[in-house]
């Protein structure tokens, strides 16, 4: 092997390895704040409007993210708390739907 083509690989590995570092550190901040939906720090915000798309449709969850939509001093993240907020709203009028139609 020629010594540019050892030097490369070697870039290669090392900026892969560093990558994935990088990933396990920002998943990990991520993770932990999950719930600092109205923490100062606009990453921590979003990392727990991430968390909130995964939770499941509940009344509790649409009041605090009205209330996190009123707080919201960014833009960006109020419209995509307003996502999340619509698809709860569409997921509970279809389980309204579903129920008018099938009465147990």
């Amino acid at each position: 092997m020629s010594k540019k083509l050892k030097a490369a690989g070697i870039t290669i590995l090392a900026a892969a390895i560093a990558g994935a570092v990088v990933a396990l550190i920002i998943r990990n901040q991520i993770r932990r704040h999950q719930r600092d939906l109205f923490s100062p720090r606009p990453l921590r915000r979003l990392a727990a409007l991430g968390h909130m798309n995964r939770e499941a449709t509940s009344v509790d969850n649409i009041r605090l993210l009205r209330d996190f939509i009123a707080w919201e001093p960014s833009r960006m993240l109020r419209e995509r708390a307003r996502a999340i907020l619509s698809r709860m709203e569409g997921d509970v009028a279809a389980l309204e739907l579903s129920a008018a139609r099938d009465p147990a």
